[in-house]
């Protein structure tokens, strides 16, 4: 559906002065590359997340894909369809915005105050070119069957400004999809609502895109967010994807500790590989072996992290010597969270967080034993 190749968009840096041949100094613009050389692709009905932190690069390639950005390189289609293509030797293409017939959904809403919610819906069906705009009644029936679909159907006639924000979000959401676009981009569309209203339509937005079977990109910053929505994610940083997959994957099996730290929590523990037979390793560390399970090559004396997740640890009060990587410690301080309990363990230099069942519950300067399953910890490169 959507293929992205060699994608490179850079913008001016810092002005900074450099001698030139004639021994003068001239003013010459840094290039900073806020997507550099990205390729991806999207399948049919898939809904596929541009997740990182702000400044990786996320936005400015959803923006490429919607026409707002003219990257520096590389190749956008959708199907057979070329929206952006510049290489070497080659005349370079770029679809204007308008014409690529894309759906997307800002961060603000951007109603337009002035209309009712029929209204809103009904623009980009009436501005379209007259041999392809829909007739009166068309129009009419596609906008009431959106908002029917939205749960905004009986708010028609209202005018836009009288919704609440979660109603607004799902008009932008509605606007964008009546004109059943081949592809649907949404930049951040929930980060404006609370947090209980982001999770409701979070779950809102899952039904509708499995439902209607639209292909989308997605971004955000949001790990729970991506985890819960999409089919498969691409993490950014600095401009480049680090990793990409299906979350289960992702969150399990972290390719890098930027990975690992992004989404979700991390325990992170230093040691070398002193053996590798097949996918069983043995890792040294500080406060003792270590043995788990990992695809990785890394040979024995490579420098690693291991990382556990604080819900894949166990935590005891007794000693459990039968089972492997098994550590001794003490509870240092604990925080009740509602569906689960918290517990921060001193182990030698280390402070692991382990999750528990609520039930669970260790006070403060107990003696406890940690045990990390080895199908539980990935094995990730120091750098």
């Amino acid at each position: 559906m959507l293929h992205i190749d060699n994608l490179v968009k850079t913008f001016d840096g810092e002005r900074r002065k450099r001698a030139r041949s004639n021994g003068k100094e001239e003013a010459a613009a840094t290039k900073i590359f806020a997507v550099n050389d990205v390729s991806f692709e999207v399948g049919e009905g898939e809904l596929f997340t541009l997740l990182g932190p702000s400044g990786c690069g996320k936005t400015t390639t959803l923006r490429a894909i919607a026409g707002l950005e003219k990257p520096d390189a590389g190749h956008i289609a959708v199907g057979e369809r070329v929206l952006f293509s510049s290489k070497p030797g080659e005349k370079t293409v770029n679809v204007p915005a308008n014409s690529r017939g894309l759906g997307m959904v800002f961060q603000s809403y951007a109603i337009w105050p002035h209309m009712t919610v029929f209204n809103n819906v009904a623009f980009p069906l009436q501005v379209m070119k007259r041999g392809e705009r829909p007739a009166k009644r068309e129009i009419s029936e596609r906008v009431m069957r959106v908002l029917e679909t939205m749960e905004l159907g009986s708010y028609a006639n209202r005018q836009a400004t009288k919704l609440s924000g979660g109603q607004q979000q799902r008009l932008a959401l509605a606007r964008a999809i009546v004109i059943e676009p081949t592809l649907l981009l949404l930049d951040e569309p929930l980060s404006n609502l609370d947090a209980k209203l982001r999770e409701s339509l979070r779950y809102e937005l899952k039904r509708l895109q499995r439902e209607l079977g639209i292909t989308s990109v997605y971004v955000t910053h949001d790990q729970i967010e991506a985890l819960a929505l999409s089919t498969k994610i691409a993490v950014m940083s600095d401009g480049n994807v680090v990793q990409l997959g299906r979350p289960r994957e992702i969150y399990q099996n972290p390719n890098n500790k930027f990975v690992a730290e992004f989404i979700g929590t991390s325990n992170f523990i230093s040691g070398v590989v002193s053996a590798h037979r097949g996918e069983q390793y043995t890792v040294e560390t500080n406060d003792g072996r270590l043995l788990l399970d990992s695809a990785a090559d890394m040979p024995g004396g490579t420098e690693v992290v291991v990382s556990v997740r604080p819900e894949s640890m166990e935590l005891y009060e007794e000693s459990r010597p039968d089972l492997p990587n098994e550590w001794r410690g003490s509870v240092l301080t604990r925080a009740f969270l509602g569906d689960s309990v918290d517990h921060v363990i001193g182990v030698g230099k280390h402070e692991l967080r382990v999750r528990c069942n609520p039930s669970i519950s260790i006070a403060p300067g107990s003696d406890v034993y940690v045990r990390m399953p080895p199908e539980n910890l990935s094995l990730v490169p120091v750098n």
